[in-house]
């Protein structure tokens, strides 16, 4: 078969065909009398192997190998095929990201095109000072889109860059809570924290939200992180949250001192003290977390938590009893 009827039926050009005799990847078994290259049957079979290698992604060196040498395996090369389609795509990824960050800050014109690729490169040093001038310039001249914003705080583990990136994000008004949000089901628990921690730096309506979201989140931390601020902005929904504190050990002493702003008014006061009451009462608090629970209302007014501190000063229990008595000696020492 000749040149031009083997490039028809297996769809090689010709120039190509012509190329791989070059470099001995198929050698045409024969010659017509006129010096025509004359490929067999053998030959359109070589060629279709080499075709599909090559929709493998091997070079034709790695073809050549591939066909010639009788010891060559395929597991290595393969292998090592798999590992640089990985980083290919990986790299690839990265650049679309790169693109569709810039395309979210509409730049006017290449000038603000550069400083946006400036302010996202420096979001990725390695200088703790560059990413923290970067979140602090964020928004001067051009806004760096939120993702990389909300990526940059998720993954900074400098707590005065994590700052300059919350303050960023505040200044953004873009949708932050949402994705912070989603990050809060990471499976990385550092992740959940920053998260959260950045929810809690966020004004408005649109963070607080996420953070009651949050109140029901199965790890104690994320939920602990959001009951502590929601406590802050005076919410009295985290208080069943800061209770479970207090009883479990966990940041006991800052979910006190927030029950205590909490119960500025009478009326959630008398709420908490008597959510703490029932608390101690259930038979499944054990001695520790009775203790702390005691402590706790000594900053909890009104007569009900005064109530509960005189029936704790004759508890069983005679730490709690000692502790519920010196505070109420406290109280009448106030008046």
């Amino acid at each position: 078969m000749l040149i031009g009827e083997v490039a028809r039926r297996s769809g090689v050009s010709a120039r190509m065909l012509r190329h791989y005799e070059s470099l001995g990847l198929v050698r045409p078994s024969g010659r017509t009398g006129s010096g025509y290259r004359e490929y067999s049957g053998a030959d359109i079979r070589r060629i279709l192997h080499i075709e599909s290698l090559r929709s493998l992604g091997l070079s034709l060196r790695e073809i050549g190998r591939a066909l010639d040498e009788p010891g060559f395996t395929p597991s290595a090369l393969v292998g090592d095929l798999i590992r640089q389609t990985r980083a290919r795509i990986a790299a690839e990824t990265e650049l679309l990201t790169r693109l569709r960050r810039l395309d979210a800050a509409d730049p006017a014109g290449w000038e603000d095109a550069l400083r946006v690729v400036a302010l996202l490169q420096a979001l990725g040093s390695t200088s703790a000072d560059a990413r923290q001038r970067a979140a602090l310039s964020s928004g001067d001249a051009v806004p760096v889109p939120v993702e990389a914003l909300v990526e940059a705080v998720l993954s900074e583990p400098e707590p005065n860059v994590a700052g300059a990136l919350s303050w960023a994000l505040a200044r953004s008004g873009g949708s932050a809570a949402e994705l912070l949000a989603e990050a809060l089901g990471s499976p990385e628990a550092a992740v959940r924290e920053r998260a959260v921690e950045t929810l809690a730096e966020l004004p408005g309506e649109g963070p607080a939200r996420q953070l009651r979201e949050a109140l029901g989140h199965p790890d104690p931390v994320v939920r602990g992180h959001a009951a502590l601020a929601l406590g802050a902005r005076g919410e009295a929904e985290a208080v069943p949250a800061l209770l479970d504190m207090v009883v479990a050990g966990h940041r006991d002493t800052d979910a006190a001192d927030t029950l205590g702003v909490l119960a500025s008014d009478e009326a959630t006061a008398d709420r908490v003290a008597g959510a703490m009451t029932a608390r101690l009462a259930d038979t499944g608090t054990r001695a520790p977390a009775r203790g702390r629970l005691t402590q706790a209302l000594a900053d909890i007014p009104g007569p009900v938590a005064a109530r509960a501190l005189a029936e704790l000063s004759h508890d069983e229990d005679r730490a709690v009893a000692l502790t519920a008595t010196y505070l109420l000696r406290l109280r009448e020492g106030t008046r």
